[in-house]
């Protein structure tokens, strides 16, 4: 198996918090390094003690599990939050501190579930912000299909390594990764990176051949060893691919995983009748996960709801390419369960808060109705629990119901562009940006403190992805 030189130790990353004295870290601004473009020394964490962290006195804690808190998002103020052995274990005010915890200073702040990110193309970090006078073919043609052709395994580590890193500082804990990457050794060396980051991932592939066999392949030898890896089954629905289609859904129910496909991003894909395809093939139902679905009519639409279809809602990439805006102002109220996704290269960034935003703003500016869905508290759902229901996951991850595992955020609302406090929830919306996350936490390990990703060379990171680019680039 191919090693990069910058992946971290597995066995420093899975043993990070292998044991933790009683330390007190305060989370503040004055550990922020003075300018984000200056390089900064890696985050260490202390190690010794036990896998128990206490996150005390956070002056807000936004749970997503109502039986917990109160309103719609389970809100709890000057709560605590403990995790051990990378669950969360309780929530609520004073908890009792158990013996060698690592206990960490949150007051001022706001503890939150982590974004579940269910649509993205990490590997396309290589082209951000470019081809932007183009539509989504027109991005295909000029930037994703001649770069995705050049692609090494080095370089395609790269660049999934800096854009998985980027999503973690941003918020991101879960991400959904649609890869159309063939070849073994270039799936081996994307999993490889996106393990090695610390985030909870599933790996969405679609399969070259339609026996199912380099799938199966996959999954087993790469997928299944990673206790934060998943896998499904990706497709392109149309009916000029729909053996092709029938081949992967096949596949997916052999596997037990989802199937995850493209649907109408575009009007002129309204051709291709891809709801129509995936209903002819069986495919409608909780075990489907579309994409986009911009472009739906009113009886696709009743389809979607009553057959539980699972919907990733793309709003900046949407905007970015022209594609449209989906009517998730049908969606939401019908129960159709919607996640948020980033969705590569056309997002540009990995802003989490941006994209909930986006996500109200499009509504809005589509109806002209300010009560339309959706509103604050749905959207930090659809960020969160919305997301891990449609992936299927939220009897693990997506609240902080003691049980599920400890994927959570630590955020600063003492910052130039969020403070004063008027209302921190309408604010962690249309206020926070990612540089308020001063913490990340994923199965209970830290991934980022005091501002900045533990353990991570940024600098490093960031010359190996530039270097990979230019050597594409020229050999192009």
């Amino acid at each position: 198996m191919r090693s990069s030189p910058t992946a971290p130790s597995a066995l420093s990353r899975r043993h990070l918090l292998a044991g933790l004295a009683t330390v007190p870290l305060v989370l503040g601004s004055a550990q922020r390094p003075d300018h984000v473009d200056r390089p900064a020394p890696p985050v260490a964490v202390p190690v010794q003690g036990s896998r128990t962290v206490l996150l005390r006195r956070a002056s807000l804690v936004l749970t997503m599990d109502p039986g917990i808190g109160s309103g719609p998002l389970g809100a709890i103020e000057n709560a605590d939050v403990l995790m051990r052995g990378g669950a969360i274990a309780a929530v609520g005010a004073a908890l009792a501190t158990p013996p060698g915890a690592w206990v960490v200073d949150a007051s001022g702040k706001v503890v939150m579930p982590g974004f579940v990110d269910t649509h993205n193309h990490l590997w396309q970090a290589m082209i951000r912000g470019g081809c932007t006078d183009r539509d989504l073919f027109g991005w295909f043609q000029a930037c994703t299909d001649p770069q995705r052709g050049r692609l090494t395994p080095e370089a395609l580590h790269s660049f999934v390594r800096l854009a998985a890193l980027d999503a973690i500082q941003s918020g991101v804990t879960t991400v959904v990764d649609w890869v159309d990457i063939f070849s073994y050794d270039l799936v081996e060396s994307y999993v490889r990176a996106l393990a090695g980051t610390g985030v909870r991932f599933t790996y969405a592939m679609y399969p070259p051949e339609p026996d199912g066999a380099l799938a199966a392949k996959v999954k087993k030898e790469l997928i299944d060893p990673e206790p934060l890896g998943a896998f499904q089954i990706a497709t392109h629905a149309a009916r000029s691919a729909e053996s092709h289609n029938r081949a992967h859904w096949e596949t997916a129910q052999e596997l037990g995983v989802m199937l995850n496909s493209h649907v109408l991003e575009r009007p002129e894909q309204r051709a291709d009748d891809p709801i129509g395809v995936l209903s002819d093939i069986g495919a409608l139902g909780p075990r489907l996960l579309i994409n986009h679905a911009i472009h739906l009519t009113d009886a696709e639409v009743a389809a979607v709801a009553a057959h539980d279809v699972r919907l990733a809602h793309c709003p900046l990439s949407n905007m970015r390419l022209a594609s449209g805006i989906m009517r998730l102002a049908d969606l939401g109220p019908r129960g159709v369960k919607v996640g948020l996704g980033l969705d590569g290269g056309t997002n540009d960034t990995s802003d989490f808060h941006a994209l909930m935003k986006t996500a109200i703003g499009l509504q809005r500016a589509r109806t002209t109705e300010a009560a339309v869905f959706p509103q604050v508290h749905d959207v930090l759902r659809m960020a969160t629990l919305g997301g891990a229901e449609v992936l299927g996951l939220a009897d693990r991850v997506g609240s902080l119901t003691p049980g599920k595992r400890a994927d959570l955020l630590v955020i600063d609302p003492a910052a130039l562009n969020f403070a004063p406090r008027f209302d921190w929830i309408g604010q962690l919306v249309f206020n926070a940006r990612p540089e308020n996350i001063e913490a990340v936490f994923v199965d209970g390990r830290p991934l980022k403190l005091g501002g900045r990703l533990v353990d991570i060379d940024t600098g490093r990171v960031v010359r190996e992805a530039e270097a990979a680019a230019t050597r594409l680039r020229t050999a192009g």
